[in-house]
């Protein structure tokens, strides 16, 4: 059975549950959140039986907030995010946000498909990244709740129309959070064309496990990857595939962020090749904050994981509760294809034709070790 085969049982599988069951202890909830591009946005809150809480606006399909409890039992919420949807509008760094219509940069904004050369829109210097100047993180999604006995979520569907930011094709992409009993928040997500494109989708939430109490430098991360994809100046890879061993970015046991980032130019901001043996869901990262005992897994069904350390927050900004955002202040564990891939011809094909579906998995998964 192929990957996209196998991907869209698992989203069937996990959606009949969605029927007309008896109230459980899962509940969704939605209020008025504003309006962006004269649409109304709303922010939905889910919980699970356990007290976890997540929060998601569908201006930009954003996770606003993750609350789960420590190794006693208190909950803080472990992602950097702002408490108003004008927040969000001001250019804040993707925080929560989905991201398309591709994640990462592409070199110079220009790509060439089928003979065709096509120009994107430029937004980090000389480079396109997350999909440019309005990509998929600032545009308002139609949403549906859905819920059932063991789960519940939501599903949100946006219309890129050909040629908005540059990319050709009319592309349908549907996004379903869903929030399972076992602190789970999977993430599937499904695209369709009618033109070839490419695509890459990811979700931008920045981490960090302490609750915005402090810095993200003494959190353990383990990364199952042996190499990387090494970047130019303007963090474009170079197209190499590169060993991990013996350098800073060996994080195949366990080390703390902050031990070798000062060896690491700008920080941590590159893409880590998972050591995938075949399709399907892997387990990707661990990441350990020691004092609260919380664990977040990362599983996905993604090639690669972007490792980005926060080098770019400056203090700047002030969210929730009132916490300035300083420099390494929240992580980000993006799954994904490779950076520039539809100019690397050695990276796995990012391309969507006509008549196939784009699928992936990607599941956090939040737990306390005592």
């Amino acid at each position: 059975m192929n990957m996209k085969i196998r991907l869209s049982a698992l989203l069937v599988a996990a959606l009949v549950m969605f029927s007309c069951q008896p109230k459980s202890k899962f509940s969704i909830s939605k209020q008025a959140w504003g309006k962006a591009d004269g649409k109304n946005v709303s922010l939905y809150t889910l919980t699970n039986p356990n007290g976890m809480e997540v929060k998601i606006s569908n201006f930009g399909g954003t996770i606003t907030s993750i609350m789960v409890p420590d190794k006693n039992g208190k909950f803080d919420n472990v992602i950097l995010g702002m408490d108003s949807l004008s927040g969000y509008q001001k250019g804040v760094p993707y925080f929560g946000a989905l991201i398309g219509r591709y994640g990462n940069r592409i070199a110079k904004g220009k790509f060439t498909l089928n003979g065709q050369e096509y120009t994107l829109r430029t937004n980090d210097g000389p480079n396109h990244l997350h999909g440019g100047p309005k990509g998929f993180d600032k545009v308002v999604w139609d949403a549906t709740e859905i819920s059932g006995p063991d789960s519940v979520g939501l599903v949100l569907t946006y219309l890129s129309q050909d040629m908005e930011e540059g990319y050709p094709g009319n592309l349908t992409s549907k996004v379903t959070y869903v929030l399972t009993k076992d602190n789970s928040i999977k993430i599937y997500y499904q695209a369709a064309t009618d033109k070839p494109t490419v695509i890459n989708l990811t979700n931008h939430a920045y981490f960090n496990l302490t609750g915005a109490k402090e810095n993200v430098l003494g959190h353990e991360l383990t990364l199952f990857a042996d190499s990387i994809t090494p970047v130019d100046s303007t963090l474009i890879p170079t197209g190499l595939i590169a060993p991990v061993a013996g350098t800073a970015f060996d994080f195949t046991k366990p080390h703390t962020i902050g031990e070798r980032i000062a060896s690491v130019k700008g920080g941590y901001d590159h893409n880590f090749k998972l050591n995938r043996t075949g399709e399907g869901l892997m387990l990707a990262v661990e990441l350990l904050e020691p004092t609260s005992g919380r664990l977040l897994q990362a599983y996905t069904t993604e090639p690669g994981i972007q490792f980005y350390s926060g080098n770019f927050l400056d203090g700047k900004i002030t969210g929730k509760g009132n916490v300035k955002y300083e420099k390494y202040f929240g992580l980000c564990l993006e799954a994904q294809h490779f950076p520039d891939s539809p100019n690397k011809a050695n990276f796995p094909s990012v391309v969507l034709n006509p008549g196939q579906k784009y699928t992936q998995l990607t599941v956090y998964k939040f737990s306390v070790k005592k």
